[in-house]
């Protein structure tokens, strides 16, 4: 079965999705829209879109596409879902699906009045090296998890405009995080402590953000998590994960552009991390939307759910709730209300 596409938001990722899309045999990616196109129309015939339109809604009222990617701001995600789940069409989201828990909550109800799909684009799920860790810990071969340790650090701030809109660290960056550790732990969060502060750029403080945190995660299971983020790593884009378990632990290592480490009487050394997520992530990127047009054309599951992203919101909110106010915030009042 053909999955014939429409592209909502043709920026960076909008347009890494249609590379991507272009990949794989059973998709067509018929149109795109964007709120400004006039330095779209080179781009969009070079990739045989055939529609390029200001009106997403030319692209939900099109009988011939059924599914859409929506790839423009955060803020317009949550209406723009469920008008893509009125019109019966399949949807892959970008992460966050809101700014707002409750936006959500009422986004995914849509989607299931509508019983279409909705996948929401954690692209770290479909690393290579983060799914093999996932695996080690469901076959027992670390045993109990007691621990897991996410670093991720970006190579370089983005511009303040961006800070001033992106919902702030814990919304916009931590949440990766706090999605793979749900991920990998197979198991929810019940309760967040955060820590932060601006310690690289003044500008970002004055925008109401922080640029360096460290969140604890307590889980359900019983097991912990810490979670560090900083908006600078000046060697790379660094992204590491570990999880301890009472038989032995597992650790995914940064991506490098060779493994080559050379030793000699004076130093030992090795490349750097890959600088940009784009290339650290690229197969992941492919991976993820080769799962969704699985899950149109064969009607599976999608790998991240709507109620994926909803939960790595509600953990998001608690942990800017714990910076706020200085304490720990619980997510379930008691254990038996907690989703497993």
């Amino acid at each position: 079965m053909t999955v014939t596409v429409g592209m909502i938001g043709a920026g960076r990722i909008g347009q890494l999705h249609v590379d991507n899309l272009k990949l794989i045999p059973q998709i067509r990616v018929k149109s795109v829209s964007d709120v400004v196109i006039d330095h779209l129309k080179e781009w969009a015939e070079s990739k045989g879109i055939e529609t390029l339109t200001t009106d997403y809604r030319d692209l939900l009222n099109d009988p011939e596409i059924n599914a859409i990617f929506i790839c423009s701001p955060t803020t317009t995600h949550a209406s723009i879902i469920k008008e893509a789940a009125a019109a019966g069409k399949h949807i892959f989201c970008e992460k966050p699906v809101s700014f707002s828990v409750e936006e959500t909550e009422a986004a995914l109800k849509e989607v299931e009045k509508a019983g279409v799909k909705l996948q929401v684009g954690f692209n770290r799920r479909f690393d290579p090296n983060f799914r093999k860790v996932r695996s080690v810990v469901q076959n027992g071969d670390i045993g109990q998890p007691h621990i897991i340790r996410i670093t991720s650090r970006d190579p370089q701030p983005p511009g303040v405009d961006y800070i001033k809109s992106s919902g702030g660290l814990f919304m916009d960056m931590m949440i990766h995080d706090f999605d793979m550790a749900r991920y990998i732990m197979d198991s929810e969060v019940v309760e967040v402590s955060a820590a932060g502060t601006v310690l690289i750029d003044e500008a970002i403080g004055q925008a109401g953000d922080i640029d360096t945190a460290i969140v604890t995660l307590k889980f359900a299971n019983g097991a912990l998590g810490v979670i560090d983020n900083s908006r600078q790593a000046v060697y790379g884009y660094d992204q590491r994960l570990e999880v301890f378990g009472n038989k032995g632990a597992a650790q995914a290592d940064n991506n490098r552009p060779t493994s080559v480490e050379v030793s000699t009487a004076d130093h030992v050394t090795k490349e750097k991390p890959l600088y940009f997520f784009l290339e650290r992530y690229t197969q992941a990127y492919i991976d993820e939307v080769i799962e969704f047009a699985k899950a149109c054309s064969e009607n599976k599951e999608v790998s991240c759910s709507g109620f994926d992203g909803l939960q790595a919101e509600r953990i998001a909110r608690a942990a800017k709730e714990s910076f706020e106010k200085g304490m720990p915030v619980k997510l379930y009042s008691d254990a038996s209300s907690v989703l497993q």
